[in-house]
């Protein structure tokens, strides 16, 4: 089950993965005018078909760079930004979001099709520096055959999380160090507000919440409910992970059960956002533009879901039925302005480290 497409999918956005870095075909564009290099995190997935249409219609080539999970990714993009290692990147978030705009990582292009974005995702509207592509929930998951065997209600909020009931049940991801780990951090930020997130986190500790590296390793290996924690036997039946991980699960069980054997906690969500930008001092750009406007277009748009596990953000963009039978989005997430998340992240992420791992 530890193939890329499961990891890839059972995360959806912004893991850390088993693998530092790797390229499907090959370095950068050198230059190249027929060949655009994309540099992405470790979940980039699409279907041969899908690809291939565009280099058909398109007649360049691409060659894809995977830098790690998506916080190493943007780290690396941003030393390499003089001399980037591809034309378009992939992958960036809005918890990371200002990180990579106020480093001038990204030129300005106004994708064809930006117009079909649905509203509340676009951002950056003046400068025209990322376009969004996609978007999930950051949730608790649980394990309903626990759940069910305890005769217990799964929690169903962040204020659930921290009743008695649920002691010793909790596995996250280190904020500083995993994608969803910051997006839940961001999360009790978003729903406590500045000055209560940081008590929420002290109960939380209190209450026995366990703190692993990064997304593969608490899904996997501490979450009872996923098939990689079925093996390992573990014993935390709720995890942070993202509302289309029960989807996953469904899709890649040989048989498919009929429903899927986790559940999704609505009241815990975080909405995660990612972009692609046309990296500044690419050496394509010509062929840069056209693949930002593919991954716009309703074939890359209808595809994503069954190979990256997140949603489309184009208007009238079909989502599998796996996704609205087991893993539909949160009705009522919790979110937060990039200027706010971009104004406290690194301190929120230091106070954390010190309550919660110290």
């Amino acid at each position: 089950m530890h193939t890329k497409t499961f990891v890839a999918a059972a995360v959806g956005l912004g893991l850390i993965t088993l693998s530092a870095c790797g390229s499907s075909s090959g370095g950068q564009s050198s230059g190249d005018s027929r060949t655009v290099t994309l540099v992405s995190h470790d979940s980039w997935a699409v279907s041969k078909s899908v690809l291939a249409d565009f280099e058909k219609q398109s007649g360049y080539k691409v060659r894809v760079l995977e830098s790690g999970d998506a916080g190493q990714a943007v780290n690396k993009a941003l030393l390499t930004k003089d001399n980037p290692q591809g034309d378009v990147f992939f992958g960036v978030d809005n918890t990371l979001l200002s990180r990579a705009l106020d480093n001038g990582l990204f030129q300005s292009y106004a994708a064809k099709g930006a117009n079909t974005v649905q509203s509340h995702y676009r951002v950056d509207q003046d400068k025209h520096r990322v376009t969004p592509i996609d978007y999930g929930d950051i949730c608790v998951n649980y394990d309903k055959a626990y759940f069910s065997k305890h005769k217990l209600t799964p929690p169903q909020s962040f204020d659930d999380l921290v009743k008695p009931a649920y002691k010793n049940l909790l596995v996250t991801e280190n904020a500083s160090t995993s994608s969803p780990g910051l997006g839940f951090l961001l999360g009790s930020a978003a729903k406590y507000g500045d000055g209560g997130w940081q008590d929420y986190w002290k109960k939380l500790r209190a209450n026995g919440v366990k703190v692993v590296d990064g997304w593969e390793q608490a899904y996997n290996q501490e979450f009872s409910g996923s098939a990689g924690g079925k093996k390992a036997k573990a014993d935390r039946p709720l995890v942070v992970s993202y509302a289309s991980s029960p989807p996953a699960e469904v899709v890649f069980a040989d048989p498919r059960p009929t429903t899927a054997p986790t559940g999704v906690s609505y009241g815990t969500c975080f909405r995660q956002i990612e972009y692609a930008g046309l990296l500044s001092n690419a050496k394509n750009t010509k062929g840069g533009k056209a693949f930002i406007d593919f991954l716009l277009g309703k074939e890359f748009q209808q595809d994503m879901p069954l190979n990256m596990f997140v949603y489309p953000v184009v208007e009238g963009a079909k989502v599998p039925k796996e996704f609205t039978e087991y893993g539909p989005a949160a009705k009522d997430p919790e979110t937060m302005a990039p200027t706010k998340i971009a104004a406290n992240r690194d301190q929120w992420v230091k106070s954390w480290t010190s309550l919660v791992l110290k």
